[in-house]
Order: structure tokens, then C-alpha cells, then sequence
């Protein structure tokens, strides 16, 4: 038991430091839940974390959303997390998580094109419709979509501010589409929702650490720290699967 609630709270502390300043850091909540819970049902001891946590976040976080953004990518989000539950059983995880450390290092090299070479085609629709769609792929069968919408969301050119807010209300709306199609598929239990209170209080001192880190962060190293983050969480998925 002892075991379960420190790593459990290490989980709440990550995530919400991550949720509440830079993110990218989900990524390594997965494998540390599963040292406790092991299994797919790890996925469903976190969405009510990202749930309670992403409340607080969109309360925090409620001014300059920028609604444009979300209202291009967020419909095929939707759809890929219904996609996602149609598939979550039937993928080998392996092979799976493989595939997600390739296509996150995919994405923070674009990032790097994209500094050298300025384009404005990250803000296309079409890019928005495909990022959208693997990005709720991705949340639904491995809660591991936040580097994607990360970078994605740093080549909108938003505000600090701006991109905080709309990653805030993105993952909220998102993760509240899962909840009812995790526990059809039986990954939210009365046996995950206890796991998921014992990281309540690494979430609330997490989100403390993150709020206060976020106001001194300067914007430049903001991004770098994205793109260093998802990049550790891109080589754990690929060499540590």
C-alpha cells in the first residue's frame, strides 16, 4: 500500500505540474501509474486525474482561449478518440507505443524544420483536421497526446497565455468525451477510481509548483522546454517500451 501511494502521488505531482505550466510531461505518467496498476486498466486510473485536474486548470486558465484554434482541430479529435475505443483492445501495446515515440521525435523535428525554414502551413486547416484526429487517436489508447498538441499549438504563434489556456480547454473537452467510453470498455472501475485518489494530493502540490513556474518562465525557453520534454518522453517510449 505503501508502495502504491507514493507512486501514485509522484504520478499527481507530474501531472499536475505538467498541467499547469509547460506540459509534455504526461507521457511519463503512464508508466509510472502502471508500476502500481499494471495493465490497460492503468489508463482508466488516469483520466480522473486529468479530469480534476484539467478543471482546475480551465478555471485557472480562462481568459484568452483562443476559440479558432479549438474549434478547427477539436471536432476530429473527437472522432479519434471514438476511433481509438474501437481499436484500444485489439492493438499490440508494444508495437503501439513504438509508433508513438517515432511520431513524436516526427513532430519536434518538424518543430526544428519549421524554426529554420518558416512556413505558415502548421496553420492550415488541413493540419489542424490531422493533428486533431491523432491527437485524439492517441489520448484515447495511450493518454499520451500531449506532446503532439504541444507542438502543435506552439506553431500557432500564440501567446503564452493564449497557448496555456486553449491546451487547457483542449485536453478538458477531451478527456470528458473519454470518461463514459473508458468505463463501457471496462477501464474505469471502482478499483481505479481508488487508485486515482491517491494521487489527489501530488495533484494540488503539482499544480501549486507548475502556476507559480509558468509566471517566470521566459517565452523562448518556454518552447525549448516543451520540445526537451517530449523528446525524453519520445526516447522512453521508443528504447523503454
Amino acid at each position: 500500500m505503501t508502495d502504491t501511494l507514493l507512486v501514485m502521488f509522484v504520478a499527481g505531482l507530474l501531472t499536475g505540474f505538467s498541467k499547469f505550466s509547460v506540459g509534455g510531461m504526461g507521457l511519463l505518467v503512464l508508466p509510472i501509474v502502471m508500476i502500481a496498476f499494471p495493465g490497460p486498466e492503468a489508463l482508466g486510473a488516469i483520466v480522473p486525474l486529468y479530469l480534476l485536474i484539467d478543471i482546475l486548470a480551465v478555471i485557472s486558465y480562462r481568459k484568452n482561449i483562443s476559440w479558432k484554434v479549438l474549434g478547427r482541430f477539436l471536432p476530429l479529435a473527437m472522432l479519434g478518440v471514438l476511433v481509438g475505443s474501437q481499436v484500444l483492445s485489439d492493438i499490440d501495446p508494444n508495437d503501439f507505443i513504438t509508433l508513438l515515440g517515432v511520431i513524436i521525435m516526427a513532430m519536434i523535428g518538424l518543430g526544428f524544420f519549421l524554426d529554420a525554414y518558416p512556413t505558415s502551413f502548421m496553420q492550415k486547416p488541413w493540419a489542424a483536421y490531422s493533428m486533431g484526429f491523432a491527437g485524439g487517436l492517441i489520448s484515447m489508447m495511450a493518454n499520451a497526446a500531449g506532446p503532439i498538441f504541444s507542438l502543435f499549438l506552439l506553431e500557432q504563434k500564440l501567446s503564452k497565455e493564449s497557448y496555456v489556456s486553449t491546451r487547457a480547454w483542449a485536453f478538458f473537452l477531451i478527456n470528458l468525451a473519454k470518461l463514459p467510453m473508458y468505463i463501457g470498455i471496462g477501464l474505469i472501475t471502482p478499483a481505479s477510481l481508488t487508485i486515482s485518489a491517491y494521487a489527489t494530493p501530488g495533484l494540488l502540490v503539482g499544480a501549486l509548483f507548475g502556476y507559480h513556474f509558468l509566471k517566470r518562465v521566459q517565452p523562448n525557453h518556454f518552447k525549448w522546454l516543451v520540445r526537451l520534454l517530449s523528446t525524453i518522453a519520445a526516447v522512453k517510449l521508443i528504447l523503454f517500451p
